[in-house]
């Protein structure tokens, strides 16, 4: 089954300290593109993050967004400098003494001078924060996955559908190509009769032999077999379970050479027609590719 390169999904966990809340979403992209957006002390998880996103998603620009709610105790250590509290209050001391100040020494004057406060971030473990960060980003990359298989189901019926419709396009062309040898045949010998008495002697073998050059020059057969074999390759491939959307794209190029070569053979106005028909089919199968894993 295909998948399409676009979906979201949204993932929750928490255990007794923390709650990870992670948002998914991807659009199409060339390669595997992973750009992870979360709170810069959990930056060191980054690498896991993106190799467990890899797991679920082989082509694609996919967009990771982390947020964190402490449920728990603070996040955060505080406590005293000692050492730095006692050297201010020496110097105040000291600067009421030598001035005969008035001692007004408090806690709330020596708590506000810097550094006499510490915060300090609280020691956590790491595998903890990854076993719930991981949890949440499963979560998410299910539905993630969920999502773009939905919308791939859709995309392979819709091209499924163009492919049968290029097929019988490609089988009236196919029976109209010895027609239109046959009809310069009878133009040719029209002409002719137009243009010279009656009574002259047409040499037969002559307008054979120009009627095979023309044959020669605008045969499609090849083409058509060649083209015939890429839709069939088409259709098998939207079948396969892994990531096809290059080899689409390799398809789709390869039928449009083959069907632009029919059109530069052909002096048909049928045939061209039908030609016009097909290369508006395969331009609305490239852009649905465009979005295919």
């Amino acid at each position: 089954m295909i998948k399409s390169m676009t979906g979201f999904g949204r993932g929750e966990s928490k255990d007794s300290e923390r709650q990870f809340i992670v948002e998914v979403k991807s659009v199409n992209h060339r390669y595997n593109d992973i750009v992870v957006r979360m709170p810069k002390r959990f930056t060191y998880l980054e690498d896991q993050l993106k190799n467990l996103v890899k797991d679920y998603v082989k082509r694609g620009r996919v967009e990771v967004y982390v947020t964190l709610e402490n449920i728990g105790d603070t996040d955060t250590k505080i406590s005293v400098n000692t050492p730095v509290a006692e050297q201010y209050i020496d110097c105040l001391k000291k600067i009421r003494d030598e001035f005969n100040l008035i001692d007004d020494i408090t806690v709330s004057l020596v708590s506000k001078f810097s550094d006499v406060i510490k915060i300090e971030p609280k020691e956590e473990d790491e595998d903890a924060i990854w076993s719930c960060l991981q949890d949440a980003a499963s979560k998410a990359l299910g539905l993630l996955v969920k999502m773009r298989a939905a919308e791939g189901l859709k995309l392979a019926e819709d091209i499924s559908n163009r492919c049968v419709y290029i097929a019988n396009i490609v089988d009236k062309i196919e029976s109209r190509s010895p027609k239109v040898v046959l009809e310069y045949k009878q133009r040719l010998n029209d002409r002719i009769h137009e243009l010279l008495d009656d009574n002259v002697e047409i040499d037969e073998n002559r307008i054979s032999m120009e009627v095979a050059v023309f044959a020669d020059k605008c045969s499609i057969t090849e083409e058509i077999v060649r083209l015939k074999s890429h839709v069939d390759q088409l259709k098998k491939t939207l079948e396969e379970s892994n990531t096809v959307g290059r080899k689409l794209d390799f398809l789709i190029q390869e039928m449009n050479r083959e069907i632009n070569t029919i059109g530069s053979k052909s002096s048909d106005l049928e045939i061209t027609n039908y030609v016009v028909d097909i290369k508006s089919e395969l331009e609305k199968i490239r852009e649905q590719v465009q979005n295919i894993e």
